[in-house]
């Protein structure tokens, strides 16, 4: 059964707690714990020795699976951390960004020798370090994405496949991810409305009210024989009330769930 989650990103400013017992309250099987500096932190990697007990704890009570944890920095020191942390609190897998500008082709030939070694890091701790195609960065579409498969054959890195930046690449997310779908070990998931750059405002995040073509990427999901987590990704909802950022994450599940289980995924 593919398990749906939700990053912590989207209850940004609140405390985990609440962003637990919320998501839980929508449905969800687990949580992404967002550990990203300067946006949300709801573990301090600095700290994560004293945090550590109280996340595992609130996600327990909840119910609530730790699926992964989204650090976004190739920074070195901070995924030293995030790995030990992962290893002590059960998190198997840690989520990155490519870093770099797009079509630099110096610049993907660094990132990708980058994200290699942390793969090599990330498997001493028994953890997979994931990272996915972003809007601006060294690896930012499906072309680039399969350089980086081709060249990284450690068995600790996956990639995180995220339709929102797929689609702002041009490309249709559900026609993208079966030739990429052997390495995908992590999908970050929203809507968007626009090619960007941005996703757009965090309510046209939630899924079933942009324009990518959702139900298609499902299936395709599904077809390709996907069993990992699925993480709700909304950012940009820290102007909202607990009760708006609600309404996107069980929107959102309302319209995974039915999708999925439509497909025998659930």
């Amino acid at each position: 059964m593919i398990k749906l989650g939700v990053n912590s990103v989207l209850f940004a400013g609140l405390d985990f707690a609440a962003a637990a017992k919320t998501i839980k309250a929508c449905g969800y099987d687990g949580i992404e714990v967002s550990a990203i500096s300067g946006m949300c932190e709801h573990l301090v990697l600095d700290r994560w020795q004293e945090q550590g007990e109280e996340v595992r704890r609130i996600a327990a009570d909840n119910g609530l699976a730790l699926l992964s944890m989204e650090v976004a920095s190739l920074d070195s020191a901070r995924l030293e951390k995030a790995f030990a942390a992962g290893k002590a609190l059960g998190i198997p897998i840690i989520n990155v960004g490519p870093g770099g500008k797009s079509d630099i082709e110096e610049d993907l030939v660094r990132q990708i020798g980058v994200i290699a070694a942390a793969a090599e890091r990330a498997a001493a701790y028994g953890v997979t370090l994931c990272c996915k195609a972003h809007v601006g960065g060294s690896i930012y579409s499906t072309p680039t994405t399969l350089r980086a498969m081709a060249k990284i054959a450690c068995p600790a890195f996956g990639v995180d496949m995220d339709p929102s930046h797929i689609y702002r690449a041009g490309e249709l997310p559900e026609k993208a991810l079966p030739a990429v779908i052997g390495r995908v070990k992590h999908i970050h998931i929203r809507d968007c409305k626009g090619k960007g750059p941005s996703p757009g405002d965090a309510r046209d995040q939630a899924c079933g009210r942009g324009e990518i073509n959702l139900a298609g990427y499902c299936k395709a999901m599904v077809d390709g024989k996907y069993d990992g987590p699925v993480c709700l990704e909304v950012i940009g909802a820290g102007k909202y009330d607990l009760a708006e950022r609600a309404i996107i994450a069980a929107e959102s599940y309302g319209y995974l769930n039915a999708c999925l289980k439509a497909l025998g995924a659930r």
